[in-house]
C-alpha cells in the first residue's frame, strides 16, 4: 500500500511540473513550432555554411539566422506596414471615385466596331448602377477595418517571428544535441517504431516545406522580375504578397491580375498584355512544374488540408501559422497513414516488451 501510494505522488509529481512547464512555455509554442519547422526544412544548408566555416557551430548558426530575417522577417515587417498604413487611403480613394461615377476608360471607347456600343451601353448602366454603388460604398468600411485588422494581426506576429528567430539559433547551433535527445525520448515511448517515427516526420515536414513554400519563393521571385520589367509600382511589396498568397491555389493571380487592371487603367495596353502573359504563364505555371518537382521525394498534402492548415494556423498562432498549420497537418496525416498501414507491428509492441 506505502509501495502504491509512492507510485501515486511521483505520477502527481510528474504530471504537475509537466502542467506548469505548458503553462510557461504556452505562449511561445508558435514559436517554437516555427522555429523547428524552420530549422528542420534548412539543415542541409546549414551543414554546408558550417563545413564553409570550419566547423564553427555558432557563426554558422548566426549566418542562417540572418538569412530568416532577410528573407522571411522583413518582407513580412514590410507587407504589414504596408497594409495599414495604404488602406485607409486606397478606401477614401476608393469612394471619391465612386462619388464622381465611375468613367469608361478612354482606350476601351476608341476601339473600333465596339467602341461606341460600350460606351452606350455603359450609359446605359450608369442609371440602374446607383443602389449597387451605395451598397459597394457601405462594404468599403467593414472591408477597411477587416484588411487594418489583419495587417495589425501580422504585425503582432512579428514579434513571434523575432522570438522565433531567436529560438532558431540555439536549434541550429544545438540542434544535433536535441535530436539525439528526441531519439532517446520517442525509443523510451514508441520502442523499435521510435527512430522511423523521428524520421518520417522529417521528411513529411521537409517535403511540404519545400513544395508549398518553395513554390511560393520561386512565383515570388519571378513575380519580381515581372513587376520590375512592367515598372508597376511596389514591385518588391507585391513580390512578399505573392509569396504569402501562393499557398492558395488563386493567390497570385490575385497580384498579378491586380497589376495588369492597374496598367490597363493607366493606359500602358502593351505593358497590361504583358503582364497578363507573365502571370499566366510565369508566374502561375510555376505551381505546375516546380511543385510536384520539390516534393516528389515525399508524400504530397492534399489540397484541402493545405488550405485548413493556412487558415486554421492563422486563427490558432497568428500570422506565424502560415507556416506551422500545413507542416504540422502533415505530420498528422503521415503519422496516422503509418500507423493504420502497420496496424499488427503496433499490437504486438507492447505484448512482446512485456514478456
Amino acid at each position: 500500500m506505502e509501495q502504491r501510494l509512492q507510485q501515486y505522488a511521483q505520477l502527481a509529481a510528474v504530471i504537475l511540473v509537466v502542467i506548469v512547464c505548458y503553462r510557461v512555455l504556452y505562449p511561445f509554442i508558435p514559436a517554437i513550432l516555427f522555429s523547428a519547422v524552420v530549422c528542420s526544412s534548412s539543415w542541409p544548408l546549414y551543414l554546408h555554411m558550417r563545413t564553409a566555416l570550419r566547423g564553427q557551430s555558432g557563426l554558422a548558426a548566426l549566418v542562417m539566422t540572418l538569412l530568416l530575417i532577410v528573407l522571411v522577417i522583413g518582407p513580412s515587417a514590410l507587407l504589414a506596414a504596408s497594409l495599414v498604413d495604404n488602406v485607409a487611403s486606397m478606401v477614401e480613394r476608393a469612394k471619391a471615385a465612386l462619388d464622381a461615377g465611375i468613367q469608361l476608360p478612354a482606350w476601351l471607347k476608341a476601339l473600333p466596331l465596339v467602341g461606341g456600343l460600350l460606351e452606350d451601353y455603359w450609359q446605359a448602366l450608369s442609371h440602374s448602377r446607383e443602389a449597387a454603388v451605395g451598397l459597394f460604398k457601405e462594404l468599403l468600411d467593414p472591408a477597411k477595418n477587416l484588411l487594418i485588422g489583419a495587417g495589425e494581426a501580422i504585425g503582432q506576429s512579428m514579434l513571434q517571428l523575432l522570438l522565433a528567430t531567436f529560438i532558431c539559433f540555439f536549434f541550429y547551433r544545438d540542434g544535433e544535441h536535441l535530436v539525439r535527445a528526441t531519439r532517446r525520448v520517442l525509443q523510451k515511448l514508441a520502442g523499435k517504431l521510435g527512430d522511423e517515427l523521428l524520421r518520417t516526420t522529417h521528411n513529411t515536414v521537409v517535403g511540404v516545406v519545400h513544395g508549398i513554400f518553395g513554390t511560393a519563393l520561386a512565383q515570388a521571385i519571378v513575380a519580381v522580375i515581372g513587376f520590375l520589367i512592367a515598372r508597376v509600382p511596389g514591385a518588391f511589396l507585391l513580390g512578399a504578397a505573392t509569396f504569402f498568397l501562393s499557398v492558395l491555389p488563386v493567390g497570385p493571380p490575385l497580384v498579378w491580375g491586380g497589376a495588369t487592371i492597374w496598367l490597363f487603367s493607366q493606359g500602358s495596353i502593351g505593358w497590361a498584355v504583358f503582364m497578363a502573359v507573365w502571370g499566366f504563364f510565369a508566374i502561375s505555371s510555376i505551381d505546375n512544374f516546380v511543385k510536384p518537382y520539390l516534393i516528389s521525394r515525399s508524400s504530397s498534402l492534399p489540397l484541402l488540408l493545405i488550405v485548413l492548415g493556412v487558415f486554421g494556423g492563422i486563427v490558432a498562432f497568428g500570422f506565424i501559422g502560415i507556416f506551422v498549420g500545413p507542416p504540422v497537418l502533415a505530420v498528422m496525416l503521415t503519422l496516422v497513414q503509418l500507423w493504420t498501414a502497420r496496424p499488427s507491428e503496433v499490437a504486438r509492441e507492447p505484448g512482446s516488451e512485456s514478456n
